[in-house]
């Protein structure tokens, strides 16, 4: 198949200074939390770009000095010799594709805390330290001339060693409030010296870095500057109309490259709160301050707004990272016409998450992210079948579908039984709450995957118990029958308790259900994710007075991980919900919901009409356990295995149910010849 040619825009070359890009796809800098510790793992997930069609592909964060420690986050480094050689496995491999390689040199003033080098943070004028997880260091130490330049010097000397390592495009990072953007910011630089006061002596060490960067390797590599041009705090931060238009104005002719994006609570902001290419207000009108390339973002997966981002003249390049992760291939299949067939990326931040909790990075989506190398695994591709075996597979959520499909393109011949009138299991419901509509792609990829392979029958409608499948005599049977909600309560251990039951204690599944509720709910959240604040949403928009508890000490703690946590507070509280934090809930009568203060362990009672249970999930084992009672009989029916996948081995995020199908399909046939 050929590309359609209203997407030719798009694979056109574009020159960055001494280097060429072979089209306008552009992976981003981004987080993968791989860093200077593993470094195959980096090469992996970034060479699997280049060959998946991206023109550039970037590092994350990389830090020019050890005082510029992000420990215990996991960064790449280019400290000395032994990082340039950590380093070339990824240049290479990325070469290796046809695709350029991007650093992104990085100095985090008192946005770090170098918490493993114990050296002294520095930054413009002492101000205090990012101490967010509550570590005891309040303030940096300003910085005098002879340590401005000393950073100035630490860039060269990591640009150089960036040269030697094999990159063709080398970053001086002024954003997210890192080393030059808190000289450039007037709310962090205080100064009165030549680096301070006017915004022409704020940006002199943004300039001085690009002109130093492009004297030390501008000859044959790119030189690119990062830039946050708002960070969307209003007056209390740099503003894009304001200074930050005005600041990229003053040097907009000196680098080779401008990428642009916010910093806050919209930088790589969820699906719920923002839409495709939200980034564009905060770029608006940045070609007219340069003449040079300019690349953002704007969690970009339809080709028709990238065209759109192009043709008007907004960007030069189309920067991706979490589309990137979604489809490595995302550009190939563009090209080979095949532009249906992309993984859309569903904008929910569990790649985000990941950097937080200092683990390699993983996709909802696309099951493969982060085990390129660890388990060789390959976003299109997958070793064909072992053996003749059929495959029952039972039950069509997330994880069935995965397993079925990647089952399927091995070649095996599946059978997909689903109990429902429609596949999707969760993905039905869920997609169907306030901000989560995105979703139903993780269904619908899937679905259209299993419709081009003639291998795989999918029934509707048909709930299977233990004699069909003996009947059927399937020699696999794969059960990703799911889980089901729970009404028990949490203690003080965050261990679950069930009570006697009540009409009117409830669980999401009721809610997705027939039941029809009024009045006053309390909706009790001990899962500390999305759905608790979805549904209270839902509800308040339905008319509802809800109250919502939680043993945490804010709404949906976990989604600060995804980066949304803040909004689903604010909306709860623009909805006029009574929110409740640091409460659990030890009891309910059917009128009365006790809750219990986690500190001072004061007990209030409040009356209402419901109580909704957001916390543990049970798995639905009840088929699998009535299979294991007549084991002999499976095997006398020729069933040679059984397994279960998903929620119904052990509950957890749809990331996790994806996983869990996909590595059931990888992991099929192991032990087979």
């Amino acid at each position: 198949m050929r590309r359609n040619p209203r997407y030719d825009i798009l694979f056109e070359p574009v020159r960055i200074g001494p280097v060429t890009t072979r089209n306008r796809f552009f992976q981003v800098p981004h987080a993968s939390s791989t860093g200077h510790e593993l470094p195959n793992i980096r090469t992996g997930l970034r060479s699997i770009r280049a060959e998946g069609g991206w023109g550039v592909v970037c590092t994350g964060y990389c830090s020019i000095h050890p005082s510029s420690d992000g420990a215990p986050h996991r960064y790449s480094r280019l400290w000395d010799d032994g990082d340039v050689r950590n380093l070339s496995l990824m240049t290479d491999a990325v070469h290796e594709h046809g695709a350029l390689a991007g650093v992104e040199l990085y100095y985090g003033s008192s946005q770090g805390r170098n918490l493993y080098t114990r050296e002294t943070v520095l930054s413009p004028s002492g101000v205090p330290v990012n101490t967010t997880s509550g570590v005891p260091l309040q303030h940096s130490r300003a910085m005098d001339k002879s340590e401005i330049r000393s950073l100035r010097g630490w860039q060269v000397d990591a640009a150089k060693r960036a040269k030697s390592a094999g990159f063709d495009i080398i970053y001086v990072y002024c954003g997210m409030r890192f080393g030059p953007y808190q000289f450039l910011s007037r709310h962090t630089n205080h100064r009165s010296d030549e680096y301070g006061g006017s915004l022409e002596n704020r940006v002199r060490l943004l300039r001085e870095m690009i002109e130093d960067t492009k004297d030390a390797v501008g000859d044959t590599c790119a030189v690119a500057v990062r830039f946050s041009t708002d960070e969307l705090m209003g007056p209390l931060g740099m503003q894009w109309e304001d200074e930050g238009m005005a600041a990229l104005e003053l040097v907009g002719e000196l680098p080779d490259l401008w990428d642009l994006k916010t910093f806050g609570l919209e930088d790589s902001s969820n699906s719920r709160y923002s839409e495709e290419g939200y980034q564009e207000p905060y770029v608006t009108h940045a070609k007219t301050l340069t003449s040079k390339p300019v690349v953002g973002v704007g969690r970009f997966t339809s080709p028709d707004s990238m065209v759109s981002q192009i043709s008007r003249g907004v960007l030069d390049l189309i920067g991706a990272a979490r589309p990137s992760i979604a489809d490595p291939f995302l550009p190939n299949k563009i090209e080979s016409g095949r532009e249906d067939e992309i993984r859309e990326c569903i904008g929910c931040n569990i790649c985000y998450s990941c950097f937080h909790e200092s683990v390699p990075i993983r996709c909802t989506q696309n099951p493969t992210m982060g085990e390129e190398w660890r388990r060789g695994w390959h976003p299109e591709k997958i070793a064909a079948k072992k053996s003749e075996d059929s495959v029952l597979v039972v039950g069509g959520g997330p994880a069935g579908l995965e397993a079925a499909r990647a089952l399927g393109q091995r070649g095996y011949s599946v059978i997909l039984a689903e109990a429902g009138e429609e596949l999707g299991g969760r993905l039905l419901t869920e997609s169907r709450l306030p901000g989560l509509s995105e979703w139903i792609r993780v269904r619908d990829w899937r679905v259209d995957q299993i419709n081009r392979l003639p291998n795989v029958e999918v029934y509707l409608d048909s709930r299977l118990n233990e004699d069909h499948i003996m009947e059927f005599a399937f020699p696999r049977v794969v059960l990703a029958t799911g889980s089901t909600w729970s009404t028990a309560l949490a203690d003080r251990r965050n261990a679950s308790f069930k009570i006697e039951p009540v009409v009117n204690i409830l669980t999401p599944d009721d809610i997705f259900g027939e039941v029809q509720i009024s009045g006053t709910v309390l909706i009790y959240d001990y899962d500390h994710y999305y759905l608790a604040s979805c549904l209270a949403e839902q509800l308040a928009l339905d008319g509802l007075s809800v109250i919502y508890v939680t043993p945490a000490d804010r709404v949906s703690n976990w989604s600060e991980f995804t980066h949304d946590q803040w909004y689903a507070q604010k909306k709860l509280l623009d909805l006029g919900c009574r929110i409740l934090t640091g409460r659990y809930v030890p009891s309910f009568d059917g009128e009365v919901v006790r809750t219990e203060c986690k500190y001072t362990a004061q007990v209030d009672e409040i009356h209402v009409d419901s109580l909704l249970v957001v916390g543990a999930r049970t798995p639905n084992l009840e088929l699998y356990e009535q299979l294991l009672l007549r084991d002999e009989e499976l095997k006398d029916a020729g069933v040679s295995t059984l397994s279960r996948i998903g929620d119904c081995d052990v509950p957890g995020a749809v990331v996790h149910a994806v996983y869990s199908g996909h590595r059931c399909a990888q992991e099929f046939d192991e032990g087979l010849a």
